[in-house]
């Protein structure tokens, strides 16, 4: 489990490709303060585990499902992503619950300053799109944000100067791919108000339920 807070950014060292899946190396620093063999890193958002690691870098296996549901695919040796370990059961919780399964990627399709902030504008498909709320919680590349603005076809957020220092999200260009992750609590709720199978308890979970103690 992740929270969102990008503990730093790191490089990729190397990229070595299979028929449908990747083997990346990932160098940084903060995260190898105590980072072990079998731990996970969020790498733009999607959790990784480290099976090998060599001084100041680690490296992880990619199976063809991530590449396929994730921006991964896009990365070159070079390229800057976001890491996270994951979270100390003793830490603070900053963002929101993270699992680094990403549901989907969406593309960006604008960003424009507003005084110290910046305005990043997400277009995204409607299987995404049905979880996200205005000032609800998503992940971007790893980010923990708060959606700001939603319509039909997308979702905008103010990145603060922070973040934008901090993370790799305003290096990247209109038109390109960023890893998505909902709010793990839309699913579940949208799970449990979906299926009843036979001969399963009964539950008292309604929409209308939901609406009259404010979700």
């Amino acid at each position: 489990m992740f929270t969102g807070i990008i503990e730093e950014t790191g490089t990729i060292h190397g990229i070595a490709c299979g028929p449908r899946s990747a083997k990346l190396t990932i160098g940084g620093g903060v995260i190898f303060s105590d980072l072990k063999l079998g731990d996970s890193v969020a790498v733009d958002g999607v959790c990784l585990t480290a099976s090998a690691i060599d001084g100041g870098t680690f490296t992880a296996d990619v199976m063809p499902e991530t590449l396929d549901r994730s921006a991964l695919g896009a990365l070159r040796p070079g390229s800057r992503v976001n890491l996270e370990r994951a979270m100390a059961a003793d830490g603070r919780f900053g963002g929101h619950m993270v699992s680094g399964h990403i549901d989907g990627t969406g593309r960006i399709a604008s960003q424009h300053r507003d005084d110290n902030a910046i305005w990043l504008r997400i277009e995204a498909d409607v299987r995404i799109l049905r979880y996200v709320i205005e000032k609800g919680s998503i992940a971007i590349d790893g980010i923990s944000l708060t959606v700001a603005k939603l319509d039909d076809t997308g979702f905008s957020v103010s990145i603060i100067p922070h973040t934008a220092q901090e993370t790799t999200l305003l290096q990247k260009r209109t038109g390109e791919l960023v890893n998505l992750e909902n709010d793990l609590v839309a699913k579940y709720v949208e799970r449990l108000l979906a299926t009843q199978e036979p001969g399963a308890p009964t539950s008292n979970l309604t929409y209308e339920f939901l609406a009259k103690h404010g979700f």
